[in-house]
């Protein structure tokens, strides 16, 4: 089950965690940090490569510093009354960052619907929501460019659930794939690369996304959900999501 909405972790000075007087501690975010961090986790932390929520937490104490506070910092519950629906949340984590007493804050946003979640947590969408958003900002606190196991979809294909959620069709009803990709679609394949730390532009290989058709933007949402479920590796060239891509 989805951890509860609501955990709040208040660490004391005499609770405060001391980090590792490690000679070999790597620079802080370098590539020899990404792989010293992940070597951190237990397996029972690990599905498959991908480090669980709790994990991600025991392992940013032990690195960064203790947690003073890791809270929903914003709901969007779902509107739907007819289903679960979409729920969004923003998550805060407040560092004290290598028990200096500087303090430190991280935080991440997680939508959840049945069309990205299994259905034994979309039943939950704002617990789930909050738990992802939780991973995220761990994920981003930490340096590191996996994914938190809660993030991914196992039994779901997503891409066949966008396209049959999003309207295609022209209203002759015929499909025309050399049609302009919708809005819906340059909206997700944003979401995803956001996700996955990789830059749009690069990634889609042109300087105007909108100028793409649908058969293209279908191949771009494949190839994400390849690197998603770690079948492929995203290449080093089209790391570094920018916001301001459009």
């Amino acid at each position: 089950m989805p951890e509860s909405l609501f955990e709040i972790e208040e660490v004391t000075e005499e609770d405060s965690i001391a980090i590792p007087k490690d000679p070999e501690l790597p620079e802080y975010g370098s590539k020899e940090w990404d792989e010293y961090v992940m070597s951190q986790f237990r397996k029972d932390e690990l599905v498959d490569g991908n480090p669980i929520c709790a994990g991600l937490r025991r392992v940013a104490e032990n690195l960064l510093g203790s947690i003073v506070s890791s809270r929903p910092a914003q709901v969007f519950p779902a509107t739907d009354s007819n289903g679960p629906g979409r729920a969004t949340v923003v998550f805060e984590i407040v560092f004290n960052w290598r028990n200096s007493g500087e303090l430190r804050t991280f935080a991440e946003v997680a939508d959840v619907w049945h069309g990205n979640t299994d259905d034994l947590f979309a039943a939950h969408p704002i617990a789930t929501a909050s738990t992802r958003a939780e991973g995220r900002a761990l994920r981003k606190a930490l340096k590191v460019r996996c994914l938190a196991a809660e993030e991914l979809t196992r039994k779901k294909d997503v891409e066949a659930i966008v396209k049959q959620t999003v309207p295609t069709k022209p209203v002759d009803g015929e499909y025309r794939e050399d049609d302009p990709a919708t809005t819906a679609q340059i909206n997700f394949l944003d979401g995803k690369c956001k996700q996955l730390d990789i830059n749009v532009l690069k990634f889609a290989e042109c300087e105007d996304v909108s100028k793409l058709k649908k058969k293209q933007m279908s191949k771009l949402i494949s190839t994400l959900n390849l690197y998603q479920g770690k079948q492929e590796i995203i290449p080093p060239d089209v790391v570094g999501y920018n916001k301001n891509w459009r």
